[in-house]
């Protein structure tokens, strides 16, 4: 059992969970739920999962789950077909090892065990049907895993059922699954209104939701992804990055209620929403309005992390588990798209005299950033030089990173632009500057443009900068380097410098050591 685990509402997770091993090699999700079934597989257990293969079918296993109790018959027969398929795929692309769990409607269907019989005979791979507190708890997991502070209440919601936990910056505590799931409310025979009483008294039963006044609602699941996917269109908001996307929970609420509201030929019309989604959206948006009201949440935040990532974070050491998902995120891709991955400690060691008190200082949150950006430093290398600052910024913006805000991903991109183009400004990309304070615009294009002198002084290669240093004083920047490396210094290198020393407002200095 992993720390965050031991306690859920009292109680340990169920015994079958198997015992914590490191896995080597790629691994593998298949996720059966009451409207989907999915195959993830990552490279391999890492604090930043990032998907080599991700595919989704829409199953619908549960519709007919209210009302006959069974698992749907034609549901069954699609989620066999994708079944197999993914089988094939997991021995195909050599996956170490694979979870396969299944939620609410397995779990509550009749016929599940029947179902999970034929699904383990047919690919070889034992189902494990997680309780409703499992479920609950793996979703916590999953949004902790990307968001490690998180403060307020996870709510995810799937097709059979709606998993709530409260999270106390970062630490979890009660939590609850309630069978409110659009796909078993659509089946349920009831009228919009009667539907909306059985939402309220549903909530009014579980008595700690009040405890999310003036936090966070976590919202984790497709529906309310389409939700947040409105907003931003609604709002013109440029970054299209769901993870961590906030929305006040007025706004949030407003727009679930206009959506209760609109039938599937008007939902079909707006281009955010999946068309796989339009039957199951109004409902969706229901318990969502039904579920702000009922914590008083004061924003609404995105969650791509779930369930899947859940078990994942689960297989994770207790080291990798405490690691920063930002930094080890940033790791991952300077392996994957920069020359030399392990410049980043020379390079967050040379910069950091600019960052210190006799600097512009930094916080915590800001020195993670800056290590953040020199693991970034050099993506867009291999481009075009005409194209390098924007695809730098491009890139880093839309990275798949964990543990970091929006304004967090402007600020890492508007480092990397400077990082190549200087002091000119990114275009493109609409609004961005109003997510960064003026301070931070003005830190980003100071670690750039030191970055830009450092990559310039050796050439983007390892050893150099240990033999030069970067010394600021009130009225200068100076440039020290020793006596056995002046060679390194050329024109080139001043005129960055001296842009670097503009931009600090100070004056540009060179001394041998």
């Amino acid at each position: 059992m992993t720390t965050l685990q031991r306690k859920f509402d009292g109680s340990e997770l169920d015994k079958r969970a198997e015992p914590h091993t490191r896995i080597e090699g790629r691994f593998g999700i298949i996720d059966i739920g009451s409207n989907s079934v999915r195959l993830v597989i990552y490279e391999g257990t890492k604090r930043n999962p990032v998907p080599i293969f991700n595919e989704k079918v829409m199953a619908g296993l549960g519709a007919q789950l209210s009302e006959t109790g069974r698992l749907d018959p034609d549901g069954i027969g699609r989620a066999m077909r994708a079944l197999k398929r993914f089988s094939a795929l997991i021995d195909q692309l050599d996956v170490a090892q694979t979870a396969m769990v299944a939620t609410a409607a397995v779990r509550d269907a009749t016929d599940g065990a029947e179902f999970a019989s034929q699904v383990e005979t047919a690919t070889g791979i034992k189902m494990r049907v997680l309780s409703g507190k499992e479920e609950a708890a793996y979703a916590a997991l999953g949004v902790l895993s990307g968001i490690p502070d998180a403060d307020g209440i996870v709510g995810d919601l799937g097709g059979g059922s709606l998993e709530l936990v409260d999270l106390k910056k970062g630490i979890m505590g009660k939590g609850v699954t309630l069978p409110l799931g659009p796909l078993r409310l659509l089946g349920s025979g009831l009228s919009q209104k009667e539907v909306l009483k059985e939402v309220d008294k549903t909530f009014d039963q579980v008595e700690w939701l009040d405890r999310a006044q003036g936090r966070t609602l976590y919202a984790v699941g497709g529906v309310w992804r389409n939700l947040a996917r409105i907003h931003m269109a609604q709002h013109d908001y440029p970054v299209r990055v769901l993870h961590e996307y906030q929305m006040p929970a007025a706004e949030a609420a407003d727009l679930a209620k206009l959506i209760e509201r609109l039938g599937p030929k008007s939902l079909a019309k707006i281009p955010d929403v999946s068309s796989r989604r339009v039957g199951a959206l109004p409902l969706g948006a229901m318990v969502l309005s039904r579920l702000i009201e009922a914590t008083k949440a004061k924003k609404v935040e995105i969650s791509a992390y779930g369930l899947r990532e859940g078990v994942l974070f689960d297989q994770l050491s207790e080291a990798d588990r405490a690691g920063d998902p930002l930094l080890a995120g940033a790791s991952d891709l300077a392996t994957r798209l920069v020359r030399f991955p392990e410049h980043r400690h020379e390079l967050g060691d040379w910069i950091a005299p600019l960052f210190g008190p006799d600097g512009l200082g930094e916080t915590e949150a800001q020195r993670r950033l800056r290590l953040a950006a020199c693991s970034l430093a050099d993506i867009g290398w291999y481009v075009h030089p005409d194209y390098r600052a924007m695809h730098a910024f491009e890139q880093t913006l839309l990275a798949p990173l964990a543990g970091v805000t929006h304004a967090e991903r402007v600020f890492l991109a508007r480092v990397g632009f400077h990082r190549h183009e200087g002091t000119g400004e990114p275009s493109g990309f609409g609004n961005l500057s109003g997510l960064l304070v003026e301070e931070e615009h003005h830190r980003a294009q100071v670690m750039g443009l030191a970055l830009r002198v450092a990559f310039t002084l050796c050439a983007a290669s390892i050893g150099v900068l240990p033999y030069t240093r970067l010394v600021l004083t009130k009225d200068a920047l100076t440039l020290n380097v020793q006596s056995s490396h002046q060679a390194f210094c050329g024109e080139v290198v001043e005129k960055r410098l001296s842009a670097l020393a503009r931009v600090i407002g100070v004056q540009p200095k060179r001394a041998l050591i």
